[in-house]
């Protein structure tokens, strides 16, 4: 696979290129003096282009374009894909903005977040990511991304086959209000009980609840992904971000404090058996050995094929804004 070498033209007035020249991650889609009228005229008309291109280089990083606001972002989603979804399942901390717009993953920011898949644990994760730049971070926050079909093509096989053999279990702690982590109602946006149950059992769940009103849920997911446009072979899962091990000492110390079984999030091959550190830890080298790594600009927007691209995060100092969607 060297689509380096090939790329579609993009349509007028606007130009593209690639953003590193041994690198098809991301193709810069970029405009001088479009309105955004215009930029939803452009939208509008060029959806077969934007679809072919983005299922070739697996992310589109628009720059150069008016948008400023929520509104005018969720304006461009909607422009290319209507139908947005929200954060549902999804364990990190994010606040919703407008609509189905959201912060990106508030942790703090001297931390680094592993590359992966967002929601690749559901059992119907989002098909695309809209993330959209309104204040730039002064040092770092940039966005890694990484091509899962690299990295399934780099993975050791040995590794490869076994994760591909025993699938992955996730299993999730979710306090009633009060505990570490997101509370189940965080969680499922809802305080319903039976309307957490009827997804749960609607989305092949395993669950179980506690007398202090914990949920503790656990579902088996493959950990590769067979694309179903291109046919391609994708690494697809998130053991390494859910494993306790991500944390470093960190979760040495919630391991000893809570002990494993009440982690937040914790990862195990499909069949319950433990996953060995040492191959979470080159899973975690490889996404970011095979890394491309941007600075943002303020107005920026970088749109994901969720199956092919992995993101992450770099750490940063200063305000940084950036907001999600998904869709």
């Amino acid at each position: 696979m060297n689509p380096v070498t090939e790329t579609f033209e993009c349509p007028t007035p606007l130009k593209s290129y690639l953003f590193k020249p041994d690198s098809y991650l991301p193709l810069v889609i970029e405009s001088e003096g479009m309105s955004l009228i215009e930029l939803w005229d452009w939208l509008t008309v060029n959806k077969s282009w934007l679809e072919q291109t983005l299922l070739k280089h697996g992310g589109l990083l628009f720059r150069g374009f008016p948008l400023s606001t929520p509104q005018e972002f969720d304006q461009f989603i909607n422009t290319i894909e209507p139908t947005t979804r929200p954060y549902i399942e999804g364990q990190s901390q994010r606040t919703k903005i407008y609509q189905q717009i959201y912060t990106s993953t508030e942790y703090p920011a001297d931390q680094n977040i592993t590359l992966h898949n967002e929601l690749s644990y559901t059992s119907n994760p989002p098909r695309r990511l809209f993330f959209f730049c309104q204040i730039a971070p002064q040092v770092g926050g940039e966005t890694p991304i990484t091509d899962c079909r690299k990295v399934y093509e780099k993975m050791n096989l040995s590794r490869r086959d076994r994760f591909i053999t025993k699938k992955v279990r996730y299993v999730k702690t979710m306090h009633n209000g009060k505990g570490f982590g997101k509370s189940w109602q965080q969680h499922f946006e809802t305080s319903d009980p039976a309307k957490v149950e009827q997804y749960l059992q609607q989305s092949d769940v395993n669950f179980g609840w506690k007398e202090n009103g914990t949920l503790v849920t656990s579902q088996v997911r493959p950990s590769v992904l067979q694309h179903p446009e291109s046919g391609e072979m994708c690494w697809f899962n998130q053991a390494d971000l859910w494993h306790y091990t991500n944390l470093g000492a960190i979760g040495d110390e919630l391991v000893r404090l809570l002990g494993e079984e009440n982690l937040p999030t914790n990862a195990y091959y499909g069949d319950g058996t433990p996953i060995q550190p040492e191959d979470l830890s080159a899973i975690r080298q490889l996404f970011w050995h095979e890394a491309t790594i941007f600075t943002w600009h303020q107005g920026d927007v970088l749109l994901l094929d969720n199956r092919l691209t992995a993101h992450g995060r770099k750490a940063f100092k200063g305000e940084r804004r950036i907001l999600v969607a998904m869709a």
